[in-house]
């Protein structure tokens, strides 16, 4: 008998069913396509042992002067500069600093909890000081002990907050939820009734961000009527927003926005010792924005722009809607006069600013209900903007990406591209990741390119989860959808750095598509075809065996192998069965290693489904074409 030559449609179709799907892939994870082809993806390991505080939101890659390769990082609770895979130093920007006596503590014996007394602190829980210039308490609290960074655990009221004391000269390794600090406490003891003296200094880093994005319910919340009088509204709204960073480098220097809040700088000549500074105290800053929703540089013209800020007349005041820019090549000139090209510009349609993302020629402006282009068409104008679409949708701020001159979007229940008009994309997986998506956390969703194989990813946070925890690729080259289970906060094309590095759990960095372990640890991939009849699909056939077609190049596992499982049954709806009358699952699942060259089935149905799934370390593979010996076996 000829052998029946196996060729799938690449990419993945969820829209319809499996049956319907009839020579197409079905179910995946950690797959993606190559020619056409599945294969596994690329592994991952840590960029740096050092880890950060905080979930990674946003990375920018640059290089020195000096050809040091750089990376800003913006977490939830601060702002790092890694250099050269080394450290993360913390930059993160001064909110403010108080005079010599106004920070005074208390301490309660037997307790590690010191209470820290300063008028109209305007801190939050999980902020940032550090004191110094304090004296001993008397007892076990020491001048050591208090001059240090702290994160505060508690606010007891605008007036005073408490820390944790902790062994001096040790870091704050790590935060819980609840504030608590991994370093060995230092309890106060009985001869601790000092109050740090008269020459306390507080400096007060800015305030952290939220993790993930709150919701509350209250009068007004909802539809009128919806529930009964006098029920709490059900509908949930959005209170608070995430903490978002924006950044851009000026240069060797560094431009960084926390996102509603303010715009800093960072000079790379002061070291990694100096922390970025606000943009407005710069020596002879001119009418610089103090609050803006992103920033950035453009390339072609070099002017800094601020998008969503306040406006030059009413400084401190935020303007979702309004777009400013400074002199060309200027950090400080943003007044606008006749002899520079400082300018503002008003977007017109939509209430706030979502997002901005530049291309070779342009810069796409987002805001929640529309799309705009603004141009460089030079003096006396400098920039111009156009509406390009209306009633476009976006997920977030961080949920659009460009490839050169087109940009592609996740909008809702959508995805889109612009090449010169929005277009809606075709998703073969559209309703699988929409119907499994928690709408709550929708701005932690992150665009990512993974150039070296022409995808666009998306991370999102699935119905049951908070965070990211899945993703779901659009092969632009093959025009081709496939998705999978993996937690990513950010990532970071290939360029300044050989590979991809994105922010994972546990707060470390991760290299991506090196080798093909978990950070060392094996990692499940597979793909699961949709059924096929054999023949008609009312004859039944015997399987009989298979001549496998993979291949295991790049491989670091001494005998690399993987399985390789025919399943068949009777019916679309039915379970893969042995017989009609047995209950015994039948399939045939076998390893199929580097020098395979046949394997033997005994296999009875209707149709069929194959299915190719690794699990142990070094493993990497690609599909190619399997044969299988098939014989008419009567009919039913």
């Amino acid at each position: 008998m000829p052998l029946t030559k196996l060729q799938f449609r690449p990419g993945v179709n969820r829209e319809t069913t499996s049956y319907t799907n009839e020579g197409g892939w079905f179910d995946v994870d950690k797959v993606r396509f190559r020619f056409g082809m599945p294969e596994k993806i690329g592994g991952w390991q840590k960029f740096t042992p050092a880890s950060y505080l905080g979930t990674a939101r946003a990375m920018h890659p640059w290089v020195g002067l000096d050809n040091s390769r750089l990376i800003g990082i913006g977490t939830a609770l601060k702002y790092y500069i890694n250099q050269d895979s080394g450290l993360f130093n913390d930059v993160t920007p001064i909110r403010s600093t108080t005079s010599a006596g106004d920070v005074t503590f208390s301490a309660t014996n037997g307790s590690s909890v010191i209470t820290v007394t300063d008028t109209a602190h305007g801190a939050v829980v999980n902020d940032f000081v550090t004191f110094s210039g304090a004296a001993s308490l008397g007892g076990n609290i020491t001048a050591a002990v208090l001059n240090q960074e702290y994160n505060i655990t508690e606010i007891v009221n605008a007036n005073s907050y408490k820390i944790a004391a902790r062994t001096a000269g040790t870091t704050i390794a790590s935060i819980t939820v609840d504030g608590a600090l991994s370093p060995t406490p230092v309890t106060a003891n009985s001869s601790d009734t000092g109050n740090g003296g008269s020459s306390t200094v507080g400096t007060y880093q800015v305030s952290v961000g939220l993790d993930t994005t709150a919701t509350g319910a209250g009068w007004g919340v909802g539809t009128w009527g919806r529930n009964g009088w006098g029920q709490a509204a059900t509908t949930p709204i959005v209170t608070n927003t995430l903490r978002i960073w924006s950044h851009d480098n000026f240069g060797e220097d560094l431009l960084i926005n926390v996102r509603n809040g303010g715009i800093y700088y960072w000079d790379k000549t002061g070291g990694f010792s100096t922390r970025a500074v606000s943009l407005d105290s710069l020596a002879g800053s001119a009418s610089a924005p103090t609050i803006a929703k992103q920033i950035m540089v453009s390339d072609r013209d070099r002017h800094i722009i601020a998008f969503g800020c306040d406006s030059e007349l009413n400084p401190g005041v935020q303007d979702p809607l309004l777009i400013r820019f400074s002199s060309q090549e200027s950090l400080t000139e943003w007044a606008t006069r006749p002899d520079n090209t400082a300018g503002e510009l008003k977007i017109g349609s939509g209430s706030e600013i979502v997002a901005a993302v530049e291309t070779r020629q342009q810069i796409l402006v987002y805001t929640d209900e529309s799309l705009y282009a603004m141009q460089f068409l030079g003096p006396p104008f400098t920039f111009g903007v156009n509406l390009i679409s209306e009633n476009t949708t976006t997920m977030g701020p961080l949920s659009a990406v460009a490839v050169e001159d087109n940009v592609f979007w996740m909008g809702l229940k959508e995805f889109y591209v612009y090449g010169g008009t929005v277009q809606r994309l075709p998703c073969t997986v559209r309703d699988f990741v929409f119907d499994d998506f928690n709408l709550l956390q929708r701005e932690k969703v992150v665009a990512a390119t993974n150039t070296a194989f022409s995808e666009i990813w998306w991370f999102y946070p699935s119905g049951s989860s908070d965070t990211n925890d899945r993703y779901v690729v659009y092969n632009y080259e093959q025009q081709v959808w496939y998705y999978g289970a993996l937690a990513r906060s950010f990532w970071m094309d290939r360029g300044i750095f050989d590979n991809p590095i994105a922010a994972g759990p546990n707060n470390y960095l991760y290299t991506q598509e090196s080798g093909f372990d978990d950070d060392g640890s094996a990692f499940t991939a597979y793909i699961e075809s949709s059924q096929m009849d054999i023949g008609d699909g009312e004859q039944f056939a015997f399987i009989k065996r298979m001549i496998p077609d993979l291949t295991f190049r790049g491989s670091t596992a001494g005998s690399p192998s993987a399985n390789l499982t025919v399943k068949t049954r009777n019916f679309p709806g039915g379970n893969y069965l042995h017989t009609t009358s047995s209950a015994i699952t039948k399939s045939a699942s076998v390893p199929v290693e580097q020098f395979t060259d046949q394997v033997h089935l005994r296999l009875r149905g209707r149709s069929f489904a194959m299915r190719i799934e690794s699990t142990a370390s070094g493993v990497g593979w690609r599909l190619g074409s399997p044969r299988l010996d098939i014989r008419p076996d009567g009919r039913r």
